[in-house]
C-alpha cells in the first residue's frame, strides 16, 4: 500500500504561490537595492555593506526565535498560517520604506533610515513570514512525495518571479520616469501584489492537527516546552541541519554574487538589459528541472543522488561559464549559465523534503518535534547568506575603486568584477557540492526506523 495522500492539486499549486509573495521581496531587494542606494540615493557601497552585515547579527537570533514560537502556537489556523499571514503585512510596509529613502536628508539619516527599515523587514517580518511559509510542508502533510511536490511548485513560482522582477525592474524604473520617486513606486506595487498572493496561498491549505501530526507516536511530555536554549541545542546536535543550513547560506552568497551582475553587465559587457537577458538563462532552467525533480526523485529512490549529481553539473557550467567569460562570448555565458541552472534545479525543489527528513531525523534521535524550529535554516540562509553577500559585494566594489557616479570605472573594478561574477560563483557551487556529498539523512533515517523496529520487536518477545 502507498502512503496516504493529503493534497489535491490546487493546495500544491495554491501553496506554491506563496513565494510570488516571498520574491516580490527577495528578488527585488537583492538584486536592486544596492545600485538603488549607490546609483539614485548616492550612498558609499562599503558603508551600506557594512550596516548590511550589522544588521545580520540581530537577525541571526530572530530565526530560532520565531522557530520556537511557531512550534509552540496553537490557534484556530494552525501553528504556522498565522504567522505567514500576519509577518506579510510588515514586509510590505518596510520593503515601500526601505525603497523610499528620503533623497533631501543628509547621508547620516539615510543610512540610518535604510538600516532600520531593513533590519526590521529581514530581521523580524520577513523571518517570521519565510519559516512559517517554509514549514508548512511538514504541517500540511506526512506524504513524502507531495512534500517534494510543494517544493517544487514552490520554487517554480519563486524563479518565475525573480525572472519577471529582475527582466522588467530597470524597464518599469525607466518608464515611471527614473530617480527616487520611481523605484518608491515601483516598490509599492510589488508590495501589494505580495500581500494579496501571499494571503491567498495561506487559505488555500489547512495544517494537520496536531493528534494526526503524531500519529500515535510517542513523544516527549514536555515537548511543547523547550526554550531558545534548548531549541538550539538541538539544532546543533543535528548534523543534517548544520549542513544544510551551510548550503543554504552558501547558496544564497552564491545568488548575491550573481545578483551584482548588473555591475558586470553595466561596466564590463556595457549592456545593462543584459541583466534580464541572463535572468532568462538561469531562471528558465531552474523551471524546467523543477518540473522533473518529483519523477527523477522517484526513479532514484530518494533524493541524494539527484542533488549529487545534479551540482556536478552545475559546477562543470559555471567553470565554462569562467571560461567563456575570459574568452568574451556572451552566448557561450549564456549557454553554460543555463546549464548549471539546470544542474542547481533538483535541489531547490526537494530541498523543503530534504529539511522534512532532518526533522525527521531529529525525532527520531531526540523524541521531538521541532518542525517549525529545524525550518529555521530556510530564513536563517536567506538573511545570513543574502545579506552578507550583498554586504560582501558592496565591500569589494568599495575596495576595487568603484564609483556610481562614473560612466566607466577604473580597470582595478573590472578586475574585481570578473572575480565576482566569474570565480565566486564557480567555488561557491564546487564547496556546495562537496557538502552535498555527505548529506545522507534519508539513509540515516531509514537506519533509525530499522534500528528501533528491532528493538521493539526484541521487546514484544520478551515480553511474551
Amino acid at each position: 500500500m502507498g502512503e496516504k495522500t493529503y493534497l489535491k492539486w490546487y493546495n500544491k499549486v495554491g501553496y506554491g504561490s506563496g513565494d510570488i509573495a516571498g520574491n516580490v521581496v527577495y528578488a527585488f531587494l537583492s538584486s536592486f537595492v544596492m545600485i538603488y542606494l549607490t546609483n539614485t540615493i548616492g550612498l558609499s557601497t562599503g558603508v551600506v555593506g557594512t550596516l548590511i552585515a550589522v544588521s545580520k547579527l540581530f537577525d541571526g537570533f530572530t530565526d530560532i526565535f520565531f522557530g520556537t514560537m511557531i512550534d509552540k502556537t496553537h490557534s484556530r489556523l494552525g501553528k504556522a498560517r498565522p504567522w505567514m499571514l500576519y509577518g506579510y503585512i510588515g514586509c510590505a510596509v518596510t520593503l515601500v520604506a526601505i525603497f523610499a529613502v528620503p533623497v533631501r536628508l543628509g547621508s547620516t539619516a539615510q543610512y540610518a533610515w535604510f538600516f532600520i527599515a531593513y533590519t526590521l523587514l529581514n530581521g523580524v517580518f520577513y523571518t517570521a513570514n519565510n519559516i512559517a511559509y517554509s514549514a508548512l510542508t511538514s504541517l500540511v502533510t506526512k506524504n513524502s512525495k507531495e512534500r517534494v511536490q510543494m517544493g517544487s511548485y514552490r520554487f517554480i513560482f519563486a524563479f518565475a518571479t525573480s525572472l519577471l522582477i529582475q527582466s522588467v525592474t530597470v524597464g518599469f524604473v525607466a518608464k515611471l520616469g527614473g530617480g527616487a520617486a520611481a523605484w518608491r513606486l515601483v516598490a509599492v506595487v510589488y508590495a501589494l501584489i505580495g500581500l494579496v498572493v501571499n494571503t491567498i496561498s495561506a487559505f488555500s491549505i489547512k495544517e494537520l492537527s496536531e493528534e494526526e501530526l503524531s500519529d500515535g507516536e510517542e513523544t516527549k511530555t514536555e515537548e511543547e516546552k523547550y526554550g531558545l536554549l534548548q531549541g538550539f541545542k538541538l539544532l546543533i546536535s543535528n548534523k543534517y541541519y548544520l549542513m544544510i543550513c551551510g548550503v543554504y547560506i552558501l547558496q544564497q552568497l552564491y545568488g548575491a554574487m550573481i545578483n551584482a551582475g548588473i555591475y558586470y553587465m553595466t561596466y564590463v559587457l556595457k549592456n545593462e538589459n543584459l541583466y534580464g537577458v541572463f535572468s532568462w538563462a538561469v531562471n528558465i532552467p531552474l523551471i524546467v528541472a523543477l518540473v522533473f525533480t518529483p519523477a527523477l526523485v522517484g526513479r532514484w529512490k530518494g533524493m541524494y543522488k539527484l542533488n549529487l549529481r545534479g551540482y556536478m553539473i552545475a559546477v562543470a557550467g559555471r567553470l565554462l561559464v569562467v571560461v567563456a567569460g575570459y574568452i568574451g562570448s556572451v552566448p557561450l555565458m549564456l549557454v553554460f549559465t543555463a546549464i548549471a541552472a539546470l544542474g542547481q534545479g533538483p535541489w531547490q525543489g526537494d530541498m523543503n523534503a530534504v529539511i522534512a527528513s532532518c526533522s525527521e531525523y531529529t525525532f527520531l534521535t531526540k523524541g521531538r518535534r521541532v518542525d517549525g524550529t529545524m525550518y529555521s535554516c530556510t530564513s536563517l540562509g536567506v538573511k545570513l547568506g543574502g545579506g552578507l553577500g550583498t554586504a560582501l559585494a558592496g565591500w569589494l566594489l568599495e575596495f576595487s575603486g568603484f564609483d556610481g557616479k562614473l560612466a566607466v570605472q577604473p580597470d582595478s573594478c573590472i578586475n574585481m568584477l570578473y572575480f565576482m561574477y566569474l570565480w565566486l560563483p564557480f567555488i561557491l557551487d564546487l564547496v556546495i557540492m562537496l557538502v552535498l556529498a555527505g548529506l545522507r539523512v534519508e539513509k540515516a533515517n531509514e537506519r533509525l526506523r530499522e534500528a528501533q523496529g528491532l528493538e521493539q520487536a526484541g521487546e514484544g518477545q520478551t515480553k511474551d
